[in-house]
């Protein structure tokens, strides 16, 4: 019987009813975190910011879980350095200019044959002796039928 009057006795202290309070405060920051840091990432994923936090604040911990499943998996500005890479790379490619379909090694446009691998690259007009493309059925220079 002392044990219960004993925990009755802390129930109803001053300092649990503090500690409650206390608690509360601090659920009530981590609401108000988890909607602030919402808001801050689906910004930064360029998703809709507002939405999502407004999301969190109603439906709270769910909301924000929801939020982790459904949102963008990576950063505008990744997203940006990604597109800016693979344009970079593109470029440099096209400024290296022509390779061998062989060996893949570098070759000027107006090579005939690969210097490494002998690979026959482009053929001369018998009419005009420009290069035309292996493919090719007619020079588009002056109109020979190859």
């Amino acid at each position: 019987m002392e044990f219960f009057q004993s925990l009755y006795n802390f129930f109803t202290s001053p300092l649990f009813h503090f500690l409650l309070r206390l608690l509360g405060l601090f659920i009530i920051l981590i609401w108000l975190s988890l909607v602030f840091w919402t808001y801050r990432d689906a910004k930064k994923r360029g998703s809709f910011a507002f939405s999502w936090a407004t999301a969190v604040f109603f439906f709270n911990f769910f909301g924000w879980l929801i939020y982790l499943i459904l949102r963008p998996p990576e950063y505008l500005e990744e997203v940006k350095d990604r597109e800016l890479d693979i344009r970079t790379k593109e470029t440099q490619l096209k400024k290296q200019g022509l390779h061998c379909p062989a060996c893949f090694r570098p070759c000027e446009e107006d090579f005939q044959v690969c210097p490494y691998c002998f690979k026959k690259l482009k053929k001369p007009c018998p009419n005009c002796n420009r290069l035309l493309k292996l493919d090719w059925a007619v020079c588009p220079y002056c109109r020979t039928t190859l």
